[in-house]
């Protein structure tokens, strides 16, 4: 028998099933468009941090009184697992290990059912009062509460007589913050800001290099063709300067709108099994694996920054942003996957060989519209914001605080 290695925690939603598709894209379609747009606000609001986890999932319960348990069952079974997962618990459970799933955002017989599914020892979830067969509206649970995801971490290792230094914490956002112990290998899958200071290692797209890192080999594997793909659609914001200057910022805003609207669509399409033309071949081919499970916001946020720059700065300080941002960006990504072997300490997701040469990439993209200084200062400020842990993405922030930045020091 395989000799007993540890535990490893999973959190569920943005790790082993994609994020939000439960609520958002499949209970969404049941309960109408006005409920869906109750659900869609309330998890923005604690995205942002402006109510906790226990207020939003609450909140939600109370849209979902009404409905079948067996309807939600059904539900969440045709949401997919996320890619190399299955394969990834099996290999961990034939080496010993204990398999624990904890969500705070999914019910708890619905984490029994995919941890019986995916042969997980441990399931845990919110416990949504179900009365007559039809939920309640009412909640409960430790996993709701202030550190009880930590709680409940404790009690399974208090069952299995082990200690945080056996632990391997995989998880994706802030609520999961109190289980990464200092003890514990914690392992950011796709993370936010917080769990990307907080973990030892960050983790993109599948889960084919997890067990490596447990093993503590950090396996390094040049860009696929999909990630350069994306990174040169990343790149060619660099050129909106120029055709905001040959066509006029009105139409090349307007252009930009609706290539985002068409996005939009297209997400939401491929997410019924359906395809748009031309724009769903493009979404297939610049995606991470994950990304074509689950809705992927980051083109829009591209789109927004990109806009607000344009609109809120003038040039040369917006052109200039916006090439250090487009060129810079793409370049410590592919750098970083490729040569990137020293992790910066404040984001274990960049690395300081990506930094510089997108230092360097940035200075002679901004050039193009700016003369030197401004190029410089593009350059550094742009680095600096995208190795930044932010808590908006930094498709956003990237263009826009450079330009802020640039036109605070340009006043002077």
């Amino acid at each position: 028998m395989p000799k007993h290695r540890g535990l490893i925690v999973f959190d569920v939603e943005g790790v082993i099933i994609p994020k939000n598709r439960f609520l958002l894209f499949e209970v969404g379609r049941e309960v109408g468009f006005f409920k869906l747009s109750l659900i869609i606000f309330y998890g923005l609001l604690y995205e942002a941090g402006l109510i906790s986890i226990k207020t939003a999932i609450k909140r939600v319960a109370k849209i979902l009184q009404g409905m079948e348990k067996e309807r939600m069952l059904q539900i969440f079974r045709r949401i997919p697992i996320m890619p190399s997962v299955e394969k990834t618990i099996q290999e961990l459970k034939h080496r010993g290990w204990k398999v624990a799933f904890i969500s705070s955002g999914v019910p708890d017989f619905l984490v029994e059912d995919l941890a019986a599914r995916l042969k997980a020892d441990y399931a845990y979830g919110f416990r949504l009062e179900i009365r007559d067969n039809h939920a309640t509206g009412g909640v409960s649970g430790e996993v709701l509460e202030s550190n009880g995801k930590l709680k409940v971490l404790e009690q399974i290792l208090r069952i299995e007589q082990l200690n945080p230094k056996n632990c391997v914490i995989v998880a994706d956002d802030r609520n999961n913050a109190p289980i990464m112990l200092p003890e514990t290998l914690k392992i950011g899958y796709n993370p936010d800001f917080i769990i990307r200071v907080k973990a030892d290692y960050v983790m993109t797209g599948g889960m084919d290099g997890l067990i490596a890192l447990i093993d503590g080999k950090l396996v390094k594997h040049p860009p696929a063709g999909n990630e350069v793909f994306r990174e040169f659609i990343h790149a060619c914001g660099f050129t909106i300067p120029m055709l905001v200057s040959a066509i006029g910022l009105i139409p090349m805003a307007s252009i930009i709108m609706l290539v985002t609207i068409l996005y939009i669509v297209s997400e939401v399409a491929m997410l019924e099994g359906k395809c748009i033309p031309i724009m769903s071949w493009i979404i297939r081919h610049a995606a991470t694996e994950p990304e074509l499970y689950e809705f992927n916001s980051a083109p829009i946020f591209f789109a927004l920054g990109i806009l607000l720059t344009l609109f809120l700065f003038p040039s040369p300080v917006s052109y200039a942003s916006i090439a250090a941002f487009a060129m810079g960006d793409s370049t410590a990504t592919l750098i970083g996957a490729t040569l990137g072997r020293h992790r910066l300490p404040f984001n274990r997701g960049k690395t300081l060989e990506g930094s510089l040469a997108a230092l360097i990439v940035a200075f002679a993209a901004s050039l193009v519209y700016t003369n030197p200084k401004v190029a410089i200062a593009a350059a550094i400020i742009a680095v600096i914001i995208e190795a930044l842990p932010l808590p908006l993405n930094d498709n956003l922030t990237v263009p826009v605080l450079t330009a802020a930045f640039l036109a605070a020091i340009s006043s002077f």
